[in-house]
């Protein structure tokens, strides 16, 4: 007997474009074309959810003891319709899914459909990718109907515009303040599931160690290994004696991890150390009254949060959103320096290159992340993986006042490369407002909201008002 199947489309794809402008503009329509294909699965998979939405228990001839037929399941959060459980292998088959798979993003779909319409009103406008509105629905899917309208109205203002990783960041502090009392379970729940294990033995006599424990414990973990580090780099002579003499700053970790299972070696080590900068000459207003340790924490949270009205989350750079009892554990007994909040109203402009640190620190609480279009880097300074670039290149023999609030765009080292050698432009247009233009044409505004296309008018016509 011959076999056969139905043979797969096979035209052959138009040639690539051959011109950079041609490459720049086909790639656009690309991503159009892919997120609306997404656009229409989703929006496949809910008819096909709508189709099979009746009771089976209903069904001409059902008997009332047909255990193993088909039934009613709930793959949303509240509020969804429920859909028959036996429908999802045949729609399966058709999407080449598992039928796992294809239950989640029903239930993504639906979530999206019925629970979070602002959101879904951005993924059918093609202004997002569908998979990050997909993770937001998953996110939220435990919360009530009345809860979830928080999040969909936050979340679907950052969703047509910043990254993926900064959307998520803002769905996890919606989800978090539609209800604390959740999230709180939640937190109180994970911390049963803390430990430390250890890997077998490897060939070379070496393990691993994997420790499941909160972030403020992870940090300060971090902290003593990178001081014991600094410590034992400075007395070699402690150090294995076969041990290279360019050790590389991971290994030299790894001695210090391994030191801290003799706490009196440790201590000892760092009394020595303390010893050594008390002797050196300090100036006697930066001296420090104790050697407890010292913790840098910027936290960004409302006056209501402080004074427990409101139990909505902080957030922590490098931790992410985190409820006031999460940030007194984090903290724990360390000194604390709160800082005032500066006026990010104030602009300063000087004749150095540099940029002051009043500078600095307005500009990151304005722009905490890259600036560059649909960059999704966060930081502060250099340590955080940002520099803090000119827009208009400074000049040694131009105008006074070239460094200030208004010549100052947070970059990546690789962005900042880009924009000095690779002919980009970027134009500062305020505080917190870029508007760039790629070496063939591209044009974005970056504000705070995220990033926009512009037309090569509107770019023109924005810097234009800049320099007037």
């Amino acid at each position: 007997m011959a076999w056969t199947t139905q043979a797969a489309h096979t035209d052959a794809a138009p040639p690539p474009p051959d011109t950079p402008d041609g490459v720049l503009a086909a790639t656009e329509a690309c991503v159009r074309a892919r997120r609306a294909a997404e656009v229409s699965d989703l929006e496949l998979a809910l008819a096909w959810a709508d189709l099979h939405a009746g009771d089976p228990a209903l069904d001409p001839g059902r008997s009332t003891w047909d255990r193993g037929g088909d039934r009613l399941v709930e793959l949303g959060g509240e509020g969804c319709p429920m859909v028959r459980e036996l429908s999802l292998p045949e729609l399966a088959v058709a999407r080449r899914t598992h039928v796992l798979s294809t239950r989640a993003f029903l239930a993504d779909a639906l979530d999206l459909r019925h629970r979070l319409p602002a959101c879904w009103a951005v993924v059918r406008r093609g202004e997002c990718e569908p998979w990050v509105a997909r993770k937001v629905a998953s996110m939220s899917r435990g919360l009530s109907r009345r809860a979830v309208e928080v999040v969909d109205l936050r979340v679907a203002q950052a969703l047509a515009g910043e990254g993926p990783s900064r959307v998520l960041t803002v769905a996890e502090a919606a989800v978090i303040a539609a209800d604390p009392a959740a999230h709180a379970a939640r937190v109180e729940a994970q911390l049963r599931r803390r430990g430390v294990w250890l890997t077998r033995t490897d060939e070379h006599g070496f393990r691993s160690v994997i420790a499941r424990v909160e972030a403020g414990d992870a940090v300060w973990v971090d902290a003593l290994v990178e001081r014991v580090a600094d410590a034992l780099a400075a007395r070699p002579d402690l150090l294995p004696p076969d041990l290279p003499r360019t050790v590389a700053r991971e290994e030299l970790r790894a001695i210090a991890f391994g030191w801290l299972a003799h706490p009196e070696r440790v201590a000892a080590l760092l009394a020595e150390e303390a010893v050594s900068e008390e002797e050196a000459p300090v100036d006697d207003a930066v001296r420090t009254p104790s050697h407890r340790n010292r913790v840098v924490l910027y936290v960004h949270l409302s006056d209501t949060v402080l004074t427990g009205s409101t139990r909505c989350p902080a957030r922590a750079e490098g931790l992410g959103p985190l409820l006031l009892e999460q940030l007194r554990r984090l903290v724990g007994h360390a000194r604390v320096t709160v800082r005032p909040v500066l006026d990010l109203g104030e602009w300063q402009n000087v004749n150095a290159y540099e940029h002051p640190m009043s500078v600095r620190e307005r500009v990151h609480l304005r722009s905490p992340g890259c600036v560059f279009p649909h960059s999704t880097t966060m930081g502060r300074g250099p340590t955080g993986g940002l520099d803090l670039d000119h827009p208009v290149p400074w000049d040694p023999g131009g105008p006074p006042g070239q460094t200030g609030d208004l010549q100052a765009a947070p970059l990546s080292r690789t962005s900042h490369r880009a924009k000095t050698h690779a002919g980009f432009r970027c134009v500062q247009l305020s505080e917190d407002e870029y508007a760039w233009r790629t070496p063939h044409g591209l044009c974005r505004l970056v504000t705070p909201d995220g990033t926009t296309d512009l037309s090569e008018w509107q770019f023109d016509a924005l810097a234009a008002g800049a320099c007037a």
